[in-house]
């Protein structure tokens, strides 16, 4: 074997070496941010499973605003549904999408309980409704952390495979789409820690 010979195969096997290592990088980028996304589930479904609690401790408050209370459970049932087709596809626009547009909704059913619990002073001092509040308040803060991670992850692993050479290879390893962000429509309002004050 010539001296050519040995570099061209010298070449081809660093060639190969580096194929590969684009590769693994592209799956443990897109592994990172599906990650990201078990911890955003986490989260909300923890949230989503405080709600009918305070629902329920609001209820025998608030016999009269039954309305507001069914319109926060089915709020809540709709962004568990949007979270369930989220965690299917964490990359997908759509789904995103989807989960956004109904935790908006949640927020926005969350806000009006808050606006109706405000006058009821019993309420608000009751113990249970002030656990139930801190406790969801902080898994508000613990959802806004992961969806930070998340976007963290996408945006690595969307940089990563848009870069040369990688862009060359990363449609024919699978990697056919970018992966999408986790925004909220109220994203101003969501950059302010949340007040849940009940």
């Amino acid at each position: 074997m010539g001296m050519g010979s040995l570099v061209f195969l010298v070449i081809i096997v660093a060639l190969v070496f580096y194929v590969v290592a684009i590769y693994n990088r592209l799956v443990t980028l897109k592994n990172r941010y599906q990650n990201s996304f078990s911890q955003i589930d986490v989260q909300l479904k923890r949230r989503y499973d405080l709600i009918p609690n305070l629902v329920e401790t609001a209820k025998a408050y608030l016999e009269h605003e039954r309305g507001t209370l069914e319109a926060v459970i089915a709020a809540r049932n709709e962004a568990m549904a949007g979270l369930k087709a989220a965690a299917a596809d964490p990359g997908s626009a759509q789904a995103l999408s989807q989960l956004a547009k109904a935790e908006g909704g949640l927020q926005g059913a969350l806000g009006k309980l808050s606006i109706v619990v405000e006058a009821y002073p019993d309420l608000k001092a009751d113990t249970n409704m002030r656990q139930l509040s801190e406790e969801l308040t902080s898994t508000e803060n613990r959802v806004a952390f992961s969806r930070q991670a998340f976007n963290d992850a996408v945006t690595d692993y969307n940089s990563y495979k848009q870069s040369f050479p990688p862009v060359l290879l990363a449609g024919t390893f699978g990697h056919v789409r970018d992966a999408s962000l986790l925004e909220f429509a109220d994203r101003e309002q969501l950059q302010v820690a949340p007040k849940v004050s009940f």
